[in-house]
């Protein structure tokens, strides 16, 4: 998970950054924060889906690599919209606190409350964002968690898909609706717990 939210940072390949992809869709929006925002959500929901079609195309025999690299693209996506969510929103990218809240903000809003109501997670996304103090214990305690998240993710994707890959073509409509959506969420959580913040 570091090495996607890396990626998802810096780029790799073909793909931006999410400082270059948040500044293209401010830019495309004359400024517009709140548009560009929106923008970068769908069209990362849009990606997660294209990604999903593609990946889960191939029959039961590709299925032990084509899904590990499925939900390895959709992490580097999903990292990219909610980093480009928090710089359109006035967070530091090169911040490690804003680091741990991107990758928590990927989980989502139901394991994220489950973790913070376990005490696993000190508190959610944008209280980690705004901490006084970048606290260095706490990046290995959120790359569990979503490295656990992301394993639950693989094992659950393999018994859904399983049945869907022996259907030619049905595999691939449940993997775009499958990503899409989850990424939509994503974003969704990203849009109202990443709230405007002044640069310091």
């Amino acid at each position: 998970m570091r090495e996607a939210l890396k990626r998802a940072l810096h780029g790799v390949g073909p793909l931006a950054g999410a400082e270059e992809v948040a500044r293209k869709q401010l830019e495309s929006h004359d400024g517009d924060v709140e548009k560009a925002v929106g923008s970068v959500v769908d069209a990362h929901v849009r990606l997660a889906g294209a990604t999903g079609l593609v990946t889960n195309v191939g029959g039961l025999v590709t299925m032990t690599v084509t899904v590990p690299a499925n939900l390895t693209g959709l992490a580097v996506l999903q990292c990219r919209m909610v980093a480009a969510v928090a710089h359109l929103r006035g967070y530091d990218l090169a911040d490690p606190r804003v680091h741990n809240a991107v990758l928590i903000t990927t989980l989502g809003s139901d394991a994220v409350d489950d973790l913070v109501k376990r005490r696993t997670l000190p508190a959610p996304p944008m209280a980690l964002a705004t901490a006084p103090a970048h606290d260095p214990a706490l990046d290995a305690t959120v790359s569990t968690a979503v490295a656990r998240h992301l394993i639950t993710r693989i094992t659950g994707r393999r018994l859904a898909t399983t049945v869907g890959r022996r259907v030619p073509g049905l595999g691939g409509v449940v993997g775009m609706g499958a990503d899409g959506f989850a990424t939509w969420k994503v974003g969704k959580y990203a849009e109202r717990e990443l709230r405007p913040r002044k640069s310091d």
